[in-house]
């Protein structure tokens, strides 16, 4: 589990192509990893397979996640958002991120303003329903709040967030470009309350 607050921007140092699977090596600052933590990778949540004092981190990469995730798409030199898992007490600056990509969203543009960034993506209309106007989502691993939502009647559905300095300067957002699709994990509490109260789904007797 994890809060959707970045600690680092790592760097890809290798990528291996394995059977429909990869490794990748990632440079961290981190001394200290251990075998089996799990370590979020933009948004993905990995386990380390093994790791070295330089703070190298080697994880693999399974079809599944290949297909639902942008990590196909890493190639030498890649920066990319790293959290470890949370602890007991840790702070929840964010908010409850499983690191479980749901789906990859499109990045449509970026609105420069004097203190912040306005990104908007679009997303598959069908997680429009675990969305809503200042609730929680993770984009690469990044707890954000959503700014704005749109609907249109061609069935299309953006989300638009507000990127403050510090998440722009902390993070590999700002490689980000239009028509670069991005990890998109929706909030988990959502599906929850969808599963246990199934009456909003069920056919009137009226």
């Amino acid at each position: 589990m994890f809060t959707g607050l970045i600690e680092q921007v790592g760097k890809v140092l290798s990528v291996e192509d394995r059977r429909g699977q990869r490794r990748l090596q990632i440079q961290s600052k981190w001394s200290d990893l251990q075998l089996g933590e799990s370590v979020a990778v933009n948004g993905v949540c990995l386990t380390v397979a093994e790791c070295s004092p330089k703070g190298e981190a080697w994880f693999f990469v399974s079809e599944e996640t290949l297909t639902r995730s942008t990590l196909a798409k890493l190639e030498l030199h890649s920066r990319v958002n790293l959290e470890r898992a949370m602890t007991p007490t840790s702070r929840m600056g964010g908010h409850w991120v499983q690191g479980h990509v749901d789906a990859k969203g499109l990045v449509l543009h970026f609105d420069p303003g004097a203190d912040h960034h306005r990104m908007t993506i679009a997303l598959d209309p069908k997680y429009g329903r675990y969305c809503v106007e200042k609730g929680s989502i993770t984009i690469e691993g990044v707890s954000l709040t959503i700014n704005a939502m749109t609907e249109t009647k061609l069935n299309e559905f953006m989300l638009s967030f507000l990127i403050v300095p510090h998440t722009w300067k902390h993070t590999n957002f700002q490689d980000l470009k239009s028509g670069d699709s991005v990890n998109v994990e929706v909030d988990i509490l959502a599906k929850y309350i969808e599963r246990l109260c199934p009456q909003s789904n069920a056919p009137s007797n009226n």
